[in-house]
């Protein structure tokens, strides 16, 4: 993935590390989406699973180009583009998240390299822009999170290249907000990946030191609660990595630690933090395991980098 976050164990044991119960039918189901390139960062990329087993997310093919997918209960994969999608190296469609009535938020990226928010909802495919967002070189709005009443999450890259945080309700009204402690160099600032239907955010921001921190942001009062996961680095482009939050209110993430390897992690609504990693998971740099959204049921989907730095995609199903 680009943007702010670039860069078993048995099945028993990691049922027990992310505290779920274990019942005799759970599995791990690991895929690809057709088309996936087989080389170096190349591969599939599931971003979000909704209540009834819809998975969606991308897959980079063989010129590294993105293109996004929809996976259903059975199996079956329906992919496509944007229009206006670069179809170049690092361009394309990245569709970020699916609610339970199967509307899609994401963005794609132009072949001039700038984001631009998307929604396809009842065959409607609609795209914005969110007030202040650059318009050049991986610049612009990218929208990473959609709950059931039609409200997206994301942040955008504004032209000194900070990010900032913003809510867009089913209107198309936006909302801005920077997590205290983010940084405002280049690069920095604050990234959100979560929304649930009462309209919690989880994300993280990346502070002057270039440390990441996880975070929630209360949808009534808009306080937002960093957080971060005993275990990661405190060195530049290594701390806690926080994506996905269910109806619960329980986070799913990961967390860079002080080699650069990956591990993930799941916060309940308590702020109890478990962790575990998917077999097959490389423990070299920037390898290791990616969890990236959770559902109601409490499944989680995401990928691991093997150590030959592939992409595979993995669903935690309890």
């Amino acid at each position: 993935m680009k943007s702010i976050i670039l860069t078993l164990l048995t099945a028993m044991t990691l049922f027990a590390v992310l505290a779920m119960p274990v019942q005799s039918s759970a599995q791990i189901i690991t895929f690809n989406a057709p088309g996936a390139g087989t080389g170096l960062n190349q591969g599939t990329v599931p971003l979000d699973i909704n209540v009834r087993g819809w998975i969606t997310g991308y897959y980079i093919d063989a010129v590294n180009a993105d293109h996004g997918f929809l996976r259903s209960p059975n199996g079956t994969f329906t992919t496509g583009d944007v229009p206006g999608s670069g179809t170049g190296p690092f361009q394309g469609t990245l569709p970020f998240s699916i609610n339970a009535t199967g509307a899609v938020a994401g963005y794609y990226i132009d072949s001039g390299n700038v984001y631009h928010g998307f929604v396809e909802a009842n065959g409607t495919l609609a795209t914005f822009e969110a007030p202040g967002a650059g318009t050049g070189f991986f610049q612009g709005t990218l929208a990473t999170s959609i709950n059931a009443t039609g409200e997206v999450a994301g942040y955008y890259i504004d032209a000194s290249n900070v990010d900032h945080g913003f809510s867009r309700d089913a209107t198309g009204t936006i909302t801005t907000f920077d997590a205290p402690g983010a940084g405002t160099g280049s690069g920095q600032g604050t990234g959100t990946f979560g929304i649930n239907d009462a309209g919690t955010i989880s994300g993280l921001y990346l502070d002057a030191s270039n440390v990441y921190h996880g975070f929630s942001r209360d949808a009534t009062t808009g306080t937002i609660t960093p957080f971060d996961v005993s275990g990661a680095g405190t060195g530049q482009r290594q701390g806690t990595v926080a994506q996905g939050i269910n109806a619960s209110g329980v986070i799913v993430g990961y967390y860079v630690d002080a080699k650069a390897v990956n591990h993930g992690f799941r916060r309940a609504a308590n702020g109890t933090i478990t962790t575990g990693d998917v077999p097959g998971a490389g423990t070299g740099g920037s390898q290791g395991t990616f969890p990236l959204l959770n559902n109601a049921r409490g499944a989680i989907t995401g990928y691991y980098i093997d150590s030959a730095a592939v992409h595979h995609g993995f669903l935690f199903q309890p």
